[in-house]
């Protein structure tokens, strides 16, 4: 894989392939509000969640559901990937009335 475009066919495998042909170090030194981490280092990695969310345009719900699907291995396991299921119920239930800018 020569180059990666965000699209949602992407599968996990080509994200991983293609994030180990950067040879990154697994944690890379970032500036700014990227490398400053609150509480924890379950978000210290090549990209930050937020940068996911904001690349892709994702609003709240959605944005939230990849949050606690990317920190679950590192911080919480089970109890971040049941908040994640929970936003995205809340999601589905309400889709109809979300505005689609904040979904």
């Amino acid at each position: 894989m020569d180059s990666w475009t965000p699209i949602h066919s992407t599968t996990v495998q080509e994200i991983e392939e293609y994030m180990r042909s950067l040879n990154l170090p697994e944690k890379v030194p970032q500036k700014g509000a990227n490398g400053k981490q609150v509480s924890g280092s379950h978000y210290q990695r090549e990209i930050q969640p937020w940068d996911i969310i904001q690349c892709w345009g994702l609003g709240f719900w959605r944005g939230n559901v990849v949050k606690y699907v990317l920190r679950s291995p590192d911080k919480n396991g089970k109890e971040d990937l049941e908040k994640a299921k929970h936003y995205l119920e809340f999601l589905i239930e309400n889709y109809d009335t979300i505005d689609p800018k904040n979904m």
